[in-house]
């Protein structure tokens, strides 16, 4: 397989021939020791208008040249420093000579291995706490008030720093909530989380305050930069691009077209597991748009003859994986002069994977981070490190519709992934008319800006009904509607009563192999969006 090249400077593209330059923004490095709260840290520091990118703390020194790191955040975990197998502080770290913040298991970590004394804390803290500041004129707190809420989640905390480190900050349960000595800062409560009140000032006053970094990083800047990366790397040579409808893609259709016009080729795959009159909506959008050239290809039977006796959600996202690319391949030979193929990737895809290098355990596969050995094109990702709020200020910038920014995410493999269970012709209509009348109804209510992604799913269980004077047994569809900023986190969003009653009056009433309804109130984490 030939290079991913990824336009930055991670551990794959690094790697390859014809890399592309030097990341051209000063950095935060977010180093991951396994927290589910890493990629919120972030976040949050690039909503300051500072570019920060997540490594594994398995990395080496190489990384603070290649990605012009100015500071580097350690994040918590969910092991303790004295755990066997515990997560390690890589030894260059320390002898960095730029600022570091240590978070949770950051701080302990940095705090064990100078000297100070971590150990379990008499009374275990999870959820709000007061954070009390001690020195209100320390650059890490400038902006913030002196009593505020902080969350806390940890069960060792420090009970000595090391030599030399004063207080900052307390909680009641926390001595030590934040120290401070030099360029290192270590705080034990969480600033990434919203929960935290002036969490977003505290992690913008490391990187600009304390590093001294320019805020400089947003969507103008990125387009620009990728746009010249992106020429700079594609030549006169000619790009396949996958459209699978979505955001991501959509996007990335845009971006590309920018920079190399007829040089690229769109192909969207109707594999037959897309929503209601999805293909047709998604064919008139992009048509519409100036310069793009789509192609279509219709193998809704090739797919569903690959995914007739499979139930396992892993094995429908490799079968759909594998069959995208075969036809990528397979329309890719008709066309001259292909060398490169791009794809919509975005981080969450990748770290929901185990695909970016990072200590978090892997959720689920996507299937556009499953490259085959049989491509024989480069893989250009120019979305692989923005997180979806990104990608539609990209789009917004970009001018692409609003039908395509604000379209509701939907999964790669399509339906397939909606359905629990055995997939059929039969299945996917039901879904679809289930999924068109949920739809519909949030539109109706007005509630489609408010609520970030809402789909329905056909749970595979079945249950008995009573319609008319007769005993019915049919399927039972879950409902799913959240709110998130990133959509690394999410809540579950309250459909108002009425509304949620109207849609499932429509549903058993006009869905006919459907009998029950029911909501899902599950956030993320523990859940995660989609079921499968």
């Amino acid at each position: 397989m030939k290079p991913t090249h990824s336009l930055d400077t991670d551990a794959v593209a690094s790697s390859a021939p014809n890399r592309p330059p030097k990341l051209p923004y000063d950095t935060i490095i977010v180093m991951d020791f396994g927290s589910q709260y890493t990629p919120l840290i972030a976040r949050r520091i690039r909503d300051a208008g500072v570019y920060s990118e997540i490594v594994s703390s398995e990395a080496d020194s190489t990384v603070l040249q290649s990605l012009n790191a100015r500071g580097i955040v350690l994040s918590g975990s969910e092991a303790g420093v004295h755990d066997t197998n515990a997560p390690e502080l890589p030894p260059w770290v320390l002898d960095a000579g730029i600022p570091i913040l240590g978070i949770c298991y950051g701080m302990q970590l940095v705090t064990h291995k100078l000297g100070g004394t971590v150990g379990k804390a008499e009374h275990r803290e999870y959820g709000p706490a007061t954070l009390n500041l001690i020195d209100q004129t320390h650059p890490l707190f400038r902006k913030c008030e002196l009593v505020s809420q902080a969350w806390m989640s940890h069960a060792d905390k420090v009970l000595k720093p090391p030599p030399g480190f004063q207080r900052i900050a307390e909680t009641e349960g926390s001595e030590w909530a934040a120290v401070s000595r030099n360029e290192i800062t270590l705080l034990q409560f969480h600033p990434e989380v919203s929960n935290t009140k002036f969490g977003n000032i505290i992690l913008r006053n490391f990187a600009v305050e304390i590093c001294g970094i320019t805020p400089n990083w947003n969507m103008t800047t990125f387009i620009n930069d990728t746009v010249a990366e992106i020429q700079s790397l594609v030549g006169r040579k000619h790009a396949l691009l996958g459209i699978s409808g979505g955001v991501d893609s959509g996007v990335a259709a845009a971006l590309v077209s920018k920079a190399i016009g007829e040089q690229l080729h769109c192909m969207f795959v109707d594999t037959g597991l897309l929503r209601a009159g999805e293909v047709q909506e998604v064919e008139q959008t992009l048509r519409n748009f100036p310069g793009l050239d789509l192609t279509t290809v219709r193998s809704k039977t090739r797919f569903l003859r690959k995914l007739r006796t499979v139930t396992d959600p892993e094995r429908k996202r490799h079968i759909i994986g594998d069959e995208f690319f075969a036809v990528f391949i397979e329309e890719a030979k008709k066309l001259d002069d292909i060398q490169f193929f791009i794809q919509g990737t975005i981080y969450p895809d990748r770290i929901e994977s185990g695909a970016a290098g990072l200590k978090s355990a892997k959720i689920k596969t996507h299937h556009n981070t499953r490259i085959p050995d049989t491509l024989s094109l480069d893989v250009i990702e120019p979305l692989r490190r923005l997180f979806k709020d990104e990608v539609r200020q990209v789009g917004l910038e970009l001018g692409l519709p609003k039908s395509i920014i604000w379209r509701q995410p939907f999964p790669g493999p399509g339906l397939a992934v909606r359905i629990i269970g055995a997939i059929t012709e039969e299945r996917i209509a039901t879904l679809q008319a289930a999924d068109r009348i949920l739809r519909q109804e949030i539109l109706d209510a007005k509630l489609e800006s408010e609520i970030s992604q809402y789909f329905a799913i056909l749970t595979g269980l079945r249950t008995v009904g009573v319609m008319g004077d007769g005993r019915t047994y049919g399927e039972v569809v879950g409902l799913r509607a959240v709110s998130s900023e990133d959509f690394m986190t999410a809540d579950w969003y309250r459909i108002p009563d009425d509304v949620l009653a109207r849609i499932s009056s429509r549903i058993v009433n006009e869905v006919p192999t459907i009998t029950r309804v029911v909501y899902d109130i599950t956030s993320k984490p523990p859940g995660t969006i989609e079921w499968e």
